[in-house]
């Protein structure tokens, strides 16, 4: 009962349209920052290496390197001061958490890169392909 009402509660303060982005993937986190009366969008872009909590309460942490020293920035999903999340790569994880990239340095904090295949094509033998379209060019 009483989660029923929180969960009412929380609905509200969602946003609408949450940003889709994975545990690997390389994104743009840009944030809205309020200095005194000016206001301007700082953008921190690195790999996401963790996703945690539901609702209201689901945060990402965003890990990048910057003159040889790991930072990384924990943000909610659903902050206002959040303006967008772009993704710039997609990379392939077997694994919730990708903690153990804190160890590793350069070349190696890198991950593969996910292979987007259209929906039209299906994975097929070159040669395959190939025959049919010289025999109906013959006749």
């Amino acid at each position: 009962m009483i989660n029923q009402i929180i969960d009412n509660i929380e609905k509200t303060q969602l946003k609408k349209d949450a940003p889709q982005f994975a545990v690997g993937d390389t994104v743009d986190v840009h944030t809205r920052i309020i200095e005194g009366e000016k206001e301007r969008i700082q953008v921190f872009t690195g790999t996401v290496i963790m996703r945690k909590g539901r609702g209201v309460n689901e945060t990402f942490t965003v890990r990048r390197i910057v003159n040889n020293e790991g930072v990384e920035r924990i943000f909610p999903v659903h902050s206002p001061f959040i303006s967008k999340v772009v993704v710039r790569r997609s990379g392939e994880s077997r694994r919730a958490k990708l903690f153990y990239l804190r160890n590793r340095v350069g070349k190696a904090v890198r991950l593969t890169e996910k292979r987007k295949v259209k929906k039209d094509e299906t994975p097929t033998e070159p040669g395959a392909q190939a025959q049919p379209e010289l025999a109906a060019s013959a006749s």
